[in-house]
């Protein structure tokens, strides 16, 4: 039998799970290594599960597939798909155009072509590749090979300049923005004006994705006032998701598609700051054809133009605290996305990942995000609307709703949550009891997260028993389902800082051995010589104590010396426990 006719019937990419078929396990493996998408081989470029879970709703055993659930149904089966040979073989096309426009001489292309064409060979006949990581990979060869950034530069300002040069006509302009003989009926002013904003951003959508605006040849102003006016059944969709003005502004996440349109799409995003919303526009690491980059927004004069008043946030590691203040203080965002590819959530960087998490909805744009987010069978943490033009002319637009089981814990209500904390260590306060924090390994043993809850546990209610008008603060008892340790870590730096503790006592080895004397247990090797300084949580803890002590000198910090803490590497993105240990 065949390693094809082994694998079990899958309906969707939602279905695909660990340890259920020892066949299946294997294919995954195979698929997730051939297409480096393996946490644990590539840790630094590809996203581990936790930062993954702020976009996909993930359950236990359940695998991440980047791609549409057609692709994946095209990999799995045991004879070479004709949609997916069709999909390499424009990629190979692809290719051979870059290296015959790029290369330096003759024999350098044939060489390229040949080295290519190598590469593709072996890849063509695993037919295991997601497409788009197979264009990534054969780009990157050329690129490499031709000493190229990105080949594409010129081209997309041209088409930039163009579509930026008919959204400025004066014709253009009375087109976008007629008011609809229909709305003229609406007797509610906060209606009508709920309902015009709707229709702009229709209509902006309608003309972003018209590849023949920023082409040579501009098409007749009759049909593309007919397009921008033609109905949209789905549209409503776009209405609930914003909400009406007397809801609550939102973030939104947008993701664009292609140069030229990306001029729309800025005049989308002016709209949707006008109406009182965030926006984070993610846009391309680095040569992704047409696709817009990063750099592009601040080398290409119509962009720079379009983009006055955006925040460029070149960090790729950005914290939890310094995004929300970025958005605090400026309502327009610009992020890269960390690829050189369509849109793949493995190989995202932690920025994107963290805007994803904070924002309310994600606009996505183009067929290629709307295949890997809609026309996919996962579930993500975040409304989502795609919308694209099929080649046929027609306007596709749908809504995705977030996973059931997700809950999204805003800045505002975590930050009720520390300050219900800080009030009661306040009235405590008052009282004449000091306020005693206790920092300890919580997740920093994976697999050992119920165990560390009952340590803590366990310590504290001995502490209390022993220290008399002492508030001990415990944060294995203020924990919240759903909270990640971003968000955790995020309130409770809050309540460290708010300058009402006394004591700050991290976990030691004694305290550990102390608290399975009291559960009657041995010390289990894995926490043998254990302590807080374990704990990249407590490390950051640290570092917040010995910065709160220089503005409060009274503050006693008890437990092992701040030394040992500071091997240490960064807080592990979405975990509760450590991202790894650096050199002493």
């Amino acid at each position: 039998m065949t390693m094809g006719r082994e694998l079990p019937v899958i309906a969707s990419a939602r279905d695909v799970r660990w340890g259920q078929d020892a066949d299946m396990d294997a294919w995954l493996h195979h698929f997730k290594t051939e297409n480096n998408i393996e946490h644990l081989m590539n840790p630094e470029h590809v996203a581990s599960d936790e930062q993954l879970k702020f976009m996909v709703a993930l359950d236990e055993q359940q695998v991440f597939i980047p791609c549409s659930d057609e692709i994946l149904m095209c990999l799995m089966e045991e004879k070479p798909s004709g949609d997916l040979m069709r999909e390499y073989g424009r990629i190979w096309l692809h290719t051979v155009r870059l290296i015959r426009k790029h290369a330096f001489n003759m024999y350098h292309e044939r060489k390229v072509r040949a080295f290519c064409r190598l590469r593709f060979k072996t890849h063509l006949s695993s037919r295991i590749m997601i497409p788009s990581r197979l264009l990534k990979r054969m780009n990157s060869i050329v690129l490499t090979q031709c000493s190229l950034v990105d080949p594409s530069d010129e081209d997309k300002m041209e088409e930039n300049r163009r579509a930026f040069e008919y959204i400025n006509k004066p014709a253009t302009d009375r087109m976008l923005y007629a008011t609809p003989s229909e709305c003229m009926y609406n007797p509610d002013v906060r209606n009508l004006r709920s309902e015009l904003d709707s229709i702009e951003l229709l209509r902006l959508m309608y003309l972003s994705t018209l590849p023949a605006l920023w082409s040579s040849s501009t098409p007749s102003y009759l049909d593309v006032e007919k397009a921008i006016n033609a109905p949209c059944p789905t549209a409503h969709s776009m209405e609930v998701l914003l909400g009406s003005e007397k809801d609550e502004r939102k973030t939104i996440l947008f993701l664009p598609e292609s140069s030229g349109g990306i001029v729309f799409d800025l005049f989308f995003i002016r709209a949707l700051l006008r109406q009182g919303h965030k926006v984070i526009l993610a846009l391309k690491e680095g040569f992704l054809f047409d696709s817009p980059t990063f750099w592009d927004a601040m080398q290409d004069p119509v962009l720079v133009e379009l983009c006055k008043g955006a925040k460029m946030v070149s960090n790729d590691t950005i914290t939890k605290n310094l995004l929300l203040a970025l958005l605090r203080s400026h309502r327009f965002l610009i992020i890269s996305d960390g690829m050189r590819e369509k849109l793949n959530l493995y190989k995202t960087n932690v920025t994107f990942s963290r805007a994803w998490k904070e924002c309310d909805v994600v606009f996505a744009k183009g067929a290629e995000n709307y295949d890997n987010l809609i026309n996919c069978g996962h579930s993500f943490t975040r409304d989502v609307l795609g919308y694209y033009r099929k080649k046929d002319g027609t306007f596709v637009l749908e809504a995705k709703p977030r996973a059931g089981n997700v809950r999204k814990f805003s800045e505002e209500a975590i930050n009720a949550m520390a300050n219900r904390i800080i009030e009661t260590m306040r009235k405590e306060k008052e009282k004449g009891r000091s306020v005693m924090f206790y920092s300890a390994v919580i997740g920093s043993i994976p697999g050992e997260t119920d165990t560390a809850i009952k340590v803590v546990n366990t310590f504290v209610a001995h502490l209390r028993s022993r220290l008399d008008s002492t508030f001990i603060i415990n944060p294995a008892e203020h924990f919240e389902e759903g909270m990640d340790g971003d968000d955790l870590m995020f309130m409770w730096e809050q309540v460290q800082r708010s300058g009402l503790l006394d004591v700050w006592r991290f976990q030691t080895v004694e305290d550990i051995e102390t608290s399975f004397t009291l559960l009657d247990r041995k010390v289990p090797s894995i926490w043998s010589g254990k302590d807080s300084t374990f704990s990249t949580g407590c490390t950051k803890e640290m570092r917040i104590a010995l910065d709160v002590q220089k503005k409060n000198p009274e503050l006693q910090i008890i437990g092992p010396s701040s030394e040992k803490f500071f091997r240490r590497a960064e807080y592990g993105v979405g975990k509760y426990y450590d991202a790894g240990i650096t050199s002493m």
